[in-house]
């Protein structure tokens, strides 16, 4: 059955290891703008004006490709947690936003922009695994910052192996994937601002002995994807072979399965000890050093299973560890430099990475404090983050150069 109101040819498709868009190669630098959805919304915390104004932006600066959030779960009464929620309790859908996401794809659209939508989250700033194993008996997740971490992972691995929270889970995949947009009268499988379904972000094992019981879901997930939405790709949101137990075997068998059609990658440096935060700049060489080992690791997985590899999580701190629109940006833009060429040189030798997504836009937000409380501007930092900590602001003048010029030369 041919798509309603689109080509085959404006969907995202992977042909020979390479994306397809309009019926070119496809290559790009776009952005997570998580929060979208929430923007695109009529109710709480909605700014339709706004949400125009930013993709206005985005879109002057060549980015057509916006990785976003679904929408958030009900936290835990442990952290600081993402609202307004699409979910509060299992079976219980605030369509408010809903009706957002579908305002959202009908924007995107009219820019000729595409969206990565991601399902739920690993972690509890939006809920996520939380949600799902505190709906089925397992009570509150713990806070992952500080010391909490291992007492976040060892509960949050628990998910995988749950068929109650992960009945749940397939529970909400169905109910999004198979939705009729309100506002284009589509169905979301013949949506062309979609380019792909995502299981969840950072999806991991967190212990070593629960790495089969995440591929049994990862596999399980992607095949109820394609049997309700068989016109857009679908990935894994992974951070890459971190994210598997440091091991390219098990994120090979991850990303091999027919279902899944692209390999994602994230790159922290300070998140992961490459560099600290009062020696960003003194700390370049190496993570520049560290960071093209982790990506000749992936490529390598990718080029085992000859499919497309997306860096679509990077950030790095303002200079001095900054949060403020007014500090440099120096070392950042050094190191947005080096991904974009990553691309940038994949483009020029017909390599497997297709393309990046930096963390995050901000644009015109403006934090009103170190943490984000109810009703302040969503930034690009998630609300548990210090705010502006790895936002992209409209005023970043260098930075947003440095983005134009990558997509000027990947889209010609």
């Amino acid at each position: 059955m041919g798509i309603l109101g689109a080509s085959a040819q404006d969907f995202v498709s992977v042909v020979g290891g390479q994306f397809f868009r309009h019926g070119a190669p496809y290559y790009y630098v776009g952005a997570n703008f998580w929060a979208a959805t929430i923007l695109a919304s009529d109710g709480q915390g909605g700014d339709r004006e706004r949400l125009g104004r930013e993709l206005d932006r985005l879109q002057g600066l060549g980015v057509d490709n916006l990785r976003i959030l679904v929408g958030a779960d009900a936290g835990s009464k442990n952290v600081t947690s993402l609202t307004p929620c699409l979910q509060e309790r299992g079976g219980m859908v605030n369509d408010t936003l809903l009706r957002g996401l579908d305002y959202l794809l009908a924007e995107l659209e009219r820019r000729d922009m595409v969206a990565v939508l991601y399902l739920t989250n690993s972690w509890d700033w939006s809920g996520g695994f939380g949600y799902y194993l505190r709906e089925t008996g397992h009570g509150d997740s713990p806070d992952a910052s500080g010391d909490g971490y291992n007492a976040y992972c060892a509960y949050a691995s628990q998910f995988y192996a749950d068929s109650a929270a992960v009945a749940l889970y397939h529970d909400h995949v169905r109910h999004i994937v198979s939705r009729r947009n309100t506002v284009t009268g589509r169905l979301y499988r013949d949506e062309p601002a979609i380019m792909s379904w995502q299981l969840c972000n950072e999806p991991r094992p967190f212990q070593r002995e629960c790495f089969e019981d995440m591929l049994r879901w990862s596999h399980a997930t992607a095949a109820l994807i394609k049997s309700i939405d068989p016109n857009h790709l679908v990935s894994t949101g992974s951070e890459g072979t971190i994210g598997c137990l440091y091991d390219a075997g098990v994120c090979e068998l991850m990303h091999a399965d027919a279902q899944i059609d692209y390999l994602t990658v994230h790159i922290w440096p300070v998140n992961w000890g490459w560099a600290s935060r009062d020696r960003l700049h003194e700390a370049l060489p190496n993570v520049f050093l560290k960071a093209t080992e982790y990506m000749a690791d992936n490529i390598r997985v990718a080029e085992a299973i000859g499919k497309p590899l997306v860096v679509e999580e990077f950030g790095y701190s303002r200079d001095n560890n900054l949060y403020s629109p007014d500090a440099y940006t120096t070392s950042r833009d050094a190191f947005y430099s080096f991904v974009f060429s990553q691309v940038e040189q994949s483009k020029a030798e017909g390599g497997l990475v297709a393309g990046c997504n930096f963390w995050a836009w901000a644009g015109e937000g403006r934090a009103s404090g170190e943490r984000w409380q109810d009703g302040d501007d969503i930034l690009g930092d998630p609300p548990h983050e210090p705010q502006g900590w790895y936002s992209v602001f409209d005023t970043d003048d260098s930075t947003l150069r440095l983005i134009r010029q990558a997509n000027e030369y990947l889209k010609n």
